[in-house]
């Protein structure tokens, strides 16, 4: 299960496990409760059900967030996501809100249709029942019969007036109109109730008209009352709200359905409809059982919470009239919408329980068709607008579509040729550069990252370079560190010590102790200009020449005058006599020329030979431009050994003179390199006074702990500093 990714890691996996494997254990549990407590076992399978949601929901959410991390893992989803919630869901979003207020309105045009016809029905029926008030009012005024001439001429040339009732009353007494009986139409009995709101308006010689419900029936009524004599005149006109009226409203609609609650009708066609005159489909009453059940409305009201038609009584499609256009587009959806038609009780003047419903059926074709039908030619250009309008969005979100997916792909290009980049560099191959097409951020990342990886791969080279460099100095620092003297074989009458501590890895300074004989000992004390490999090279050669030359194969020499004609003549003098000392001028005078002819002009050395005399207590030497050595005496006065010439391998044809001073017993030889006096703080240069002082304070100590004492306060003059030279120090004391 670890290898597979399925042990659960989270809370929410491990509660998924718990509840499912819950489940199996209750319902197994059921399973054997069912055999032998049946009761027992039915209390269990709520928790089973309870149990398999709970983990079926974890396991939902887990599963959702494991395809969720590996879907927005890349860039490109995480982006195409983005872009979905940013601007495809609103954009959806604004289409269906779009639709849904188009299919709003269209319902509600739908219905405005046919209420508004209904309405006109209503006007025109109160104009005529106005013109017909005020010619019965006249003819009461004159004592003459209440008839209403206009009134048969109208229902001769007025088809809508045939199926129209008018009826009058002075006071409560009906009156014959057109001499015929009066209509089947009740006295409004409300109207002289001062309570009923439209009492009010019909005595303040407003007109009443609304759809009112009589007898189980609905009716378009208007009413209208006058003051004729002591008595009012009472004016009703009444069409009955049935199919024959909305197919007229249906015919350039759709299909309109009428619910009304215990309403009663009658499908047997009327004369008129067996004469054709009624414009619409066939009425359509009886109706399936599903849809019937489908079709049934209940509205209640908010505040009694009674039925509207009736108590426990549901609206009830009563007919439908008309028929649904065919569709003109993939777009000409059908529309269905209904409107509540308020209704008054015609007997209390309230509004009655038993309302009343009108679906519509139709389509956006026929409600453009009534929308746009009073601009005519317009409309067309209305069309062609809107279309252009529709074609340039259409290319506007095309062109934006493009722009974006480029943009993307950009995005996306460059962050996955930098994890490609940032594998290799991972896998040490920082030789990787990665494609530069563009000049925008992204590009000057990846060019940075290109310059970074550069850089990485020159310091690697570099690093292994100095790795190298490194290795080398190791071994020239043990081969040098092989050129210094490890055991020095001391005279009975003279100890010495040696130290060296380069500023690099290798030296530059020179020192050497050299038994000539059995009571001579030779010191070799010097200084190479520059630092570094260079000067730890010349070192090694000045090292090798002062043993060749004063131990293995030097001829003894007294004269140092005849060391130019020696060294011009690229050989050693051999036929010089025995016994001969050897010369340290001599000595310098061939070192001199021998730098001279194998190193650069500016290649030098400073460099310091003495030969010690056991016997005598004397010591000869020549200074061949090193820092005088000094000797310091028991009483701490001090001598400079000056005697010599200027730097070897300067200038050639150089004469070193020598110098000859005796070594009283426990007199100190002091010689040093400019690392030892030049190391500079706040307070100046260390200073030879300073070495002086410090080595005279410590005179009787060993050479070592001398040479510690020194070294130590060098270094606490330098502090932190890095050590500017080589530090060399060489000391000698007479017994």
């Amino acid at each position: 299960m670890l290898a597979a990714g399925l042990w659960p890691r989270g809370w929410i996996a491990r509660g998924a496990y718990y509840s499912l494997f819950s489940a199996i254990v209750l319902f197994v549990l059921q399973m054997l409760l069912e055999l032998f407590a049946p009761r027992w076992g039915d209390s269990l399978g709520g928790w089973v059900k309870f149990l398999l949601f709970d983990a079926v929901l974890l396991f939902s959410i887990v599963a959702f967030r494991g395809l969720k991390r590996k879907v927005l893992w890349r860039l490109r989803n995480r982006l195409i996501v983005t872009y979905v919630f940013i601007g495809v869901i609103p954009a959806v979003l604004l289409v269906a809100m779009a639709f849904i207020t188009i299919y709003l309105f269209a319902g509600q045009f739908a219905s405005f249709v046919v209420t508004s016809d209904i309405n006109s029905q209503l006007r025109s029926m109160q104009a005529v029942n106005a013109a017909v008030s005020n010619e019965v009012a006249a003819r009461l005024e004159h004592n003459q019969p209440p008839t209403a001439e206009s009134l048969v001429g109208l229902k001769k040339r007025d088809r809508a007036w045939r199926r129209r009732q008018v009826a009058a009353w002075q006071g409560t007494k009906s009156l014959p109109l057109s001499g015929t009986q009066n209509a089947a139409v009740d006295f409004p009995d409300f109207v002289n109730k001062d309570d009923n709101p439209y009492a009010k308006e019909i005595r303040d010689g407003q007109p009443f008209k609304e759809i009112v419900r009589d007898k189980d029936e609905l009716y378009l009524r208007v009413a209208s009352r006058f003051d004729v004599g002591p008595e009012k005149l009472t004016v009703v006109t009444s069409e009955p709200l049935d199919k024959n009226l909305v197919a007229d409203v249906a015919a350039n609609l759709g299909e309109i359905t009428l619910y009304a609650a215990g309403i009663t009708f009658d499908d047997k066609p009327n004369a008129e409809e067996s004469q054709g005159s009624v414009v619409g489909s066939a009425p359509k009453t009886n109706f399936p059982g599903a849809e019937q059940k489908k079709a049934d409305i209940l509205l209640r009201e908010r505040k009694s919470g009674a039925a509207v038609g009736g108590e426990g009584q549901a609206l009830r499609p009563t007919f439908s009239v008309g028929a649904l256009a065919s569709a003109t587009g993939i777009l000409d959806r059908e529309i269905t919408f209904g409107t509540p038609l308020q209704v008054v009780d015609w007997k209390t003047g309230d509004m009655a329980r038993a309302g009343a419903l009108v679906r519509v059926r139709t389509r956006p074709s026929v409600l453009y068709g009534h929308l746009f039908a009073a601009l005519g030619d317009i409309a067309r250009g209305v069309e062609y607008l809107l279309l252009a309008i529709l074609v340039f969005f259409a290319v506007i979100e095309l062109v934006a579509l493009i722009i974006g997916t480029r943009m993307t792909q950009t995005v996306t290009g460059a962050v996955a040729h930098l994890y490609e980049a940032t594998r290799n560099v991972d896998r040490g191959d920082f030789s990787h550069r990665i494609p530069v097409k563009s000049a925008d951020q992204l590009a000057q990342l990846s060019l940075s990252f290109n310059s970074m990886t550069e850089s990485i791969e020159k310091l690697i080279q570099e690093q292994k370079e100095k790795q190298r460099l490194e290795g080398e100095l190791a071994i020239a620092q043990e081969v040098q560190a092989q050129l210094f003297p490890r055991q020095v074989t001391e005279l009975e009458s003279l100890e010495v010590h040696g130290f060296c501590r380069p500023a690099r890895t290798v030296s530059g300074d020179y020192y050497d102790f050299l038994t000539a004989s059995s009571h001579k000992l030779i010191l070799a004390v010097g200084d190479i200009s520059g630092k570094g490999i260079s000067a730890a090279l010349l070192m090694a050669t000045i090292h090798s020449a002062v043993r060749a030359y004063s131990v293995e194969s030097l001829p003894q020499m007294r004269e140092p005058v005849a060391v130019g004609a020696v060294a011009g003549a690229g050989r050693m003098m051999a036929a010089w006599p025995e016994g001969i000392e050897v010369s340290p001028g001599a000595l310098l005078g061939l070192l001199n020329h021998q730098l001279y002819e194998s190193t650069p002009p500016e290649k030098y050395a400073t460099l310091f030979l003495g030969i010690y005399d056991g016997r005598s207590h004397r010591l000869t030497y020549s200074n061949g431009g090193h820092l005088p050595p000094i000797l310091i005496s028991e009483g701490g006065a001090v001598r400079r050994l000056e005697a010599g010439g200027t730097v070897v391998g300067l200038f050639d044809h150089m004469v070193y003179d020598e110098g000859c001073v005796e070594m009283h017993p426990g007199e100190i030889f002091l010689a040093y390199s400019d690392g030892v006096t030049e190391p500079e703080n706040e307070f100046g240069e260390f200073g030879e006074e300073r070495l002086i002082d410090l080595v005279s304070a410590n005179r009787r100590l060993p050479l070592l702990q001398i040479s510690q004492t020194v070294t130590s306060a060098v270094d606490d003059w330098i502090g932190d500093n890095e050590q500017p030279d080589d530090i060399t120090l060489v000391l000698a004391r007479a017994r």
